[in-house]
């Protein structure tokens, strides 16, 4: 029997409960598909600030670096939100990207047919929606420097290198040779001498694959795109600032943000997590909606762990579940059966395991 090493962090605010239902997911699957997983939990964000002083502890990069992938629920709160930057819980997601070396980050946004009334998007613009969003994750404003703030004049540097670019790029085009085969690159290069260099980049990657199709859009035009017609889109690649802006727009074009997963993937390992953040105005009700949590659980058994077929599993389990009517709070409004909490729609996605 195969088993690997998953290191959990739950985070802040809803992240432990859904984390937990994940796991409660990946252990029914685990169990059907013949292999096993071993969990060991860490601390990172406003949980470890309580716990250590610290929003990120070296013994959490230590054990993730060490496990065979993470999966990583959300951090921060209002209670954090009055420390020093560097003390809060969003600077140690940061430096955990940093030191993971997680450079890409793959968001898809994917509508399911049961829920196309849950878009304020008309049905014949979101049906069949399949968007890959490949953002650059450790580079780009976020990271650059110098940096500054002193109460009059605050600046921060986007910086891109080739190497950089090409690394991101390489990716977007693999999956887009796995998928439509089509890729558009949005930047904003009519303006920044850092998008000059990440297009120039991408159409020389571009000529190492001759099977697919490259274009080019300005960020705000492919945000108005998005809403306008989605479908247009197979792969986009983007940089981090972009990228995060971009695919939380393609979140709400399928509905909502508690349904979309991520995989954050480099050369030393892996993190999965939803792309919602913590939403502490809710925790502790059990009404978060964990399916992005369980669908990010199955992209780590997709990408890192090799086990597909767990995968296609989840995947199936959580169509069963909304075909079947199930929704929590947040989709009640949307051909909806019977509302169920957080819990029970992790319970009804691992009992649909073997269905």
């Amino acid at each position: 029997m195969k088993n690997y090493n998953i290191s959990i962090i739950k985070g802040d605010g809803i992240g432990p409960e859904i984390v937990d239902e994940a796991i409660k997911v990946l252990d029914a699957v685990s169990y059907s598909c013949g292999f096993s997983l071993e969990y060991k939990e860490y601390l990172m964000g406003g949980a470890a600030l309580d716990v250590t002083g610290e929003p990120l502890p070296k013994e959490t990069i230590t054990g993730v670096l060490q496990s065979d992938a993470c999966l990583f629920g959300a951090i921060g709160g209002e209670k954090w939100d009055t420390l020093p930057r560097d003390k809060r819980p969003e600077t140690g997601l940061l430096n955990f990207r940093e030191a993971m070396g997680v450079y890409a980050n793959l968001r898809p946004a994917i509508i399911y047919d049961e829920l196309v009334n849950a878009s304020t998007l008309k049905p014949e613009v979101i049906e069949g929606v399949d968007i890959m969003v490949v953002r650059e994750l450790i580079g780009g404003i976020y990271f650059g420097k110098p940096r500054e703030n002193d109460g009059f004049k605050a600046f921060n540097t986007m910086v891109y290198t080739k190497p950089e670019i090409e690394r991101i790029g390489k990716q977007a085009f693999e999956l887009a040779m796995k998928r439509d085969k089509r890729v558009c690159s949005v930047d904003k290069a009519n303006v920044l001498e850092v998008s000059q260099l990440w297009r120039d980049t991408m159409e020389e990657i571009a000529r190492d694959y001759p099977e697919v199709e490259l274009s080019h859009m300005y960020v705000d035009n492919a945000a108005m795109q998005l809403v306008r017609n989605p479908k247009q889109f197979d792969v986009i690649v983007t940089g981090n600032i972009f990228g995060d802006i971009l695919s939380d727009t393609a979140s709400m074009v399928v509905g909502s943000i508690g349904l979309l997963p991520s995989a954050s993937t480099g050369d030393k390992t892996a993190i999965y997590e939803p792309i919602h953040g913590s939403a502490p105005d809710i925790a502790g009700q059990g009404i978060a909606n964990p399916i992005a949590t369980i669908e990010s659980a199955a992209m780590m058994l997709r990408y890192s762990l090799g086990e597909s077929l767990a995968a296609d599993k989840i995947d199936s389990a959580i169509k069963k579940a909304l075909k079947d009517g199930y929704r929590t709070k947040d989709l009640a409004a949307y051909d909806a059966k019977e509302v169920v909490t957080t819990s029970e729609m992790g319970d009804i996605i691992a009992n649909y395991i073997n269905k």
